[in-house]
């Protein structure tokens, strides 16, 4: 079928005669986005015939591939620039190839940098020693600087300028919400990127662009991120890329894969299948084979303004071939893309005027002229948002309580919420919950929300909805404790402590720390102790959970439930030999892990979980206080099964149904408001969602056929259940 303007098959409209590496003859070139892609990929993984060992065939191929042109007995080193004059010896950009890290410490060395991060796949990269696997694919490491090399660490690439160094980008990483990702230098970005394109045809979901890299995946079809694209095009393929290829082909080398880097040999074919600016097409068949550009868009509209977005139209252009997409440009940002002729702009804001321009391109990335601008205004929002329902109380001890509500609607987007205790107001946050202290045994207090939009429009209140405090009296138990230790499987970041309070107070969290003990040996690092009020939580009420994860973790159950984010370094660097205690005052209280002695790998590969019956610490650690849980367990964290006991069952009536599930949704029964997360095998969060009594299907539409698991919470209560989609 044919839209009016818009050819849906191109390919049979026009032919190329491709002349590239007869390495592509069996690869249909013609095929573009994700079918080129996947195409691609079967011929590198089926070529990769010979798997090197990380030692030595890695160190013997580096020699060999990454040699100085100018000097035959020096290698080249990734993120370097400086030809050796300076007196700095970390930013050399070449080192005697006979100077490889032996292991020693020695400074002035070069090892072999995984350029995609081992930790950050998932699984993580195995190839170690002389074994063999993802982490020893030659097409993913290069000789760097020892210290430059341990300067990157595990960050996350991100733009920058100049040399290598860290950049001014940050995301949510090793150093917490605000960790500065790592520009490799102008010289190398280019490198980086084909490198993280073909980790990711080689091994697919194990290699994400969006783990590796800080960007933007809004404008590809898959994984791949905007900061690759740009670096592609920006840096082009240097002679040196292009000898590691050609020595790679060739098996007859003894060190040699079989394989080659596809978007070395071409970079024009990361624009054929993920769009973005065009890179340079090495072949010059694509680009050479169509070069006339589509006509302009025309009679560009606006109209049905609302607070929040605008409809915008316009006629369609023409072209020789075909066009295959629309960019509508908002404020001369790249807004969206479109293969029809109309778009409708979400998320904008009241009362505000935007100029709008679209640009049309056809399937070799030749782009029209941008259309006329046109300004269109938005309305102003004079409408408050729905009034917050379904107000409950949780965690109720005789000092404080945790307020819970269900999410408010507005056209535009709540951004507060106000609390107020015995009308008058108390606090303002913008999550679906607020723990309140300082309150008197005994005392029942009025809790009512509002709800309150960026207009400053405020719903009325909720109805008010008693809580009575408790006695106050103990219940026995007086202190926290480690509830779940989280370490995944061969030395990932996905590590996480949990600290659960079952007392029936509110805890203060200033003194309480964790200390790591280095392989069972020595003192605690109490130069690393980590404060658990170094967070922005500082108290943990009656029934709660405390979560500490590692900054490099990947998971997003984790992620979701942490509440202090540590970087990549002691204590939560722990591995299944390294004991962890909790301090209070710095007095060990609680203990994972013999201290100095005891099984070097007692925790080695497992999540170790605290049993529902165990209620108070215990400083020597007593594996039958444990259940014992395979390696990469995550779905227990942010929660403790002792916390059921405090509180009336929700799930007596628990029902999921279909399971085995062939349509688009799943139905559930419960006493209960409960949250459904749903995560699919490798632990990534994909679906959250809210359901009740009376409103309680939920939609799956967008997960693909597989095995996930469905995790239900009520208040601190929670059971998981599997789930197939057929």
């Amino acid at each position: 079928m044919i839209k009016k303007g818009l050819l849906l098959i191109f390919i049979t409209s026009f032919s190329i005669s491709f002349s590239q590496e007869s390495y592509y003859d069996d690869v249909d070139l013609t095929l573009h986005g994700v079918t080129l892609k996947e195409a691609l990929a079967s011929k590198i993984i089926e070529t990769h015939t010979n798997i090197l060992p990380y030692t030595p065939g890695v160190w013997e191929a580096s020699k060999i591939t990454d040699i100085n042109p100018e000097n035959s007995d020096e290698v080249i080193l990734i993120y370097g620039w400086e030809n050796g004059v300076d007196q700095d010896i970390t930013n050399d950009r070449s080192r005697d190839n006979r100077l490889q890290d032996s292991g020693n410490g020695d400074s002035f060395v070069w090892n072999r940098e995984h350029v995609f991060s081992k930790s950050l796949a998932n699984p993580v990269l195995i190839g170690v020693g002389s074994s063999r696997g993802p982490g020893s694919d030659a097409h993913n490491l290069r000789p760097a600087d020892r210290t430059r090399n341990s300067t990157r660490n595990n960050f996350k690439f991100a733009s920058g300028q100049g040399n290598s160094d860290r950049s001014s980008v940050t995301y949510v990483g090793p150093q917490g919400p605000e960790t500065r990702g790592w520009y490799p230098g102008d010289e190398w970005k280019g490198d980086v990127a084909r490198m993280m394109m073909y980790m990711y045809l080689r091994y697919g979901e194990q290699c994400l662009p969006t783990a590796v890299g800080v960007g933007s995946r809004q404008f590809t079809a898959d994984d791949m991120i905007d900061l690759f694209l740009q670096w592609n095009v920006e840096d082009p393929v240097s002679e040196f890329e292009k000898g590691r290829n050609t020595y790679h082909e060739n098996t007859t080398n003894t060190y040699a894969q079989g394989n080659r880097n596809p978007f070395i040999d071409n970079p024009y074919l990361a624009t054929r299948i993920w769009g973005g600016e065009s890179a340079e097409d090495v072949w010059g068949n694509y680009t050479s084979s169509d070069t006339e550009a589509p006509s302009t868009p025309s009679n560009v509209s606006a109209g049905n303004q609302s607070p929040s977005t605008i409809d915008i139209t316009w006629t369609a252009s023409t072209d020789n071939i075909g066009v295959t997409q629309y960019r509508i440009y908002i404020d001369a940002v790249l807004t969206a893309q479109t293969t029809e002729t109309n778009f409708q702009a979400t998320g904008l804001e009241p009362g505000t005027s935007y100029d709008i321009q679209i640009e049309a391109r056809d399937l070799i990335n030749n782009k029209s002229e941008k259309s006329n601008l046109i300004t269109a205004t938005t309305t102003a929002d004079t409408t408050a948002p729905s009034i917050p329902t379904n107000i409950t109380a949780s965690n109720i001890s005789g000092t404080g309580f945790k307020i819970n509500w269900d999410t408010a609607t507005d056209d535009t987007a709540v951004i507060a919420y106000n609390i107020f205790v015995n009308s008058i107001q108390t606090a303002t946050t913008s999550e679906l919950s607020y723990t309140l202290t300082g309150v008197a045994p005994s005392t029942t207090y009025q809790i009512a929300v509002s709800a309150k939009d960026a207009a400053t429009n405020e719903s009325a209140r909720s109805n008010a909805v008693a809580i009575t405090t408790t006695n106050g009296g103990s219940n026995g138990i007086d202190e926290v404790f480690i509830s779940e230790y989280v370490e995944p499987e061969y030395l990932g970041s996905n590590k996480a402590i949990e600290i659960v309070n079952l007392t029936s107070g509110i805890i203060n969290l200033a003194g309480y720390s964790i200390m790591r003990q280095r392989n069972g040996e020595n003192d605690w690092e109490r130069n690393n102790e980590l404060f658990l009020d170094s967070g922005s939580i500082k108290n943990l009420i009656a029934g709660e959970v405390f979560v500490v994860i590692n900054g490099a973790s990947t998971v997003q159950a984790l992620i979701d439930n942490a509440d202090l984010i540590h970087e990549n370094s002691s204590p939560i660097n722990f591995n299944g030999n390294d004991p962890v205690g909790l301090f209070k005052n710095g007095e060990l209280i609680d203990i994972i892990g013999d201290f100095n002695g005891g099984d070097r790998s007692f925790a080695q590969d497992m999540t170790l979980r605290r049993k529902r019956a165990i209620s108070k610490p215990n400083t020597r650690f007593d594996i039958s206080e444990w259940d014992i849980l395979p390696a990469n367990t995550f779905d227990g964290i942010g929660s403790h099964s002792s916390t059921l006991s405090s509180k009336k069952d929700s799930f007596q009536a628990f029902k999921m149904f279909p399971n085995p599930v062939y349509g688009d949704q799943v139905n559930f029964i419960v006493n209960d408001a409960a949250t459904i997360t749903i995560y699919n095998v490798l632990g990534k969060l994909v679906s959250t969602s809210k359901i009740t009594k009376n409103s309680n299907v939920v939609n799956i539409s967008t997960l693909t056929s597989g095995i996930y698991l469905v995790k239900i919470q009520s208040e601190k209560q929670y059971i998981a259940k599997k789930l197939i989609k057929n």
